[in-house]
């Protein structure tokens, strides 16, 4: 009896299968967007409106970011330190930010540099720069 050249083809196919690294069965969590929505000037300083959406399963406690502010020229202007927290899992809101003595219409991007404390019930996480998903509305970029 011959042997199909189908035969070993199809046994490899399955033992490929069978044998291949299987993928985790739980999804990963998803990302901690953060948006620029809108800038609004008050006298001396820029209000800055940020959208956060937490499309991951934790709800943190901290989440502290250091922002550095770019001009229009692209020369740093200043550094800050924002607490967005709390952030409930699934959930989106807007958190705004004051900028004293900052002229909105000068703002060339501002840059997520760093986040200096995150945490939610269990403690400190350290995976929290790495899911943000930075976005802008607007010509001002924000970038990490």
């Amino acid at each position: 009896m011959t042997q199909s050249p189908r035969i070993p083809s199809a046994i490899a196919l399955v033992a490929t299968l069978f044998c291949a690294p299987t993928q985790a069965t739980t999804p990963p969590e998803g990302a901690l967007e953060v948006e620029l929505n809108k800038l609004e000037q008050r006298a001396d300083a820029c209000v800055t409106y940020l959208v956060f959406g937490n499309r991951t399963a934790t709800d943190f406690t901290s989440l502290q970011l250091e922002l550095v502010l770019f001009d229009d020229q692209g020369l740093i202007q200043q550094r800050l330190a924002l607490e967005a927290a709390p952030l409930t899992a699934g959930k989106t809101s807007v958190k705004l930010f004051e900028v004293a003595d900052t002229r909105c219409d000068q703002l060339g991007r501002l840059l997520i540099n760093d986040v200096t404390v995150c945490a939610d019930d269990t403690g400190a996480r350290s995976d929290c720069l790495q899911r943000i998903a930075p976005r802008s509305r607007l010509s001002t970029q924000l970038i990490k």
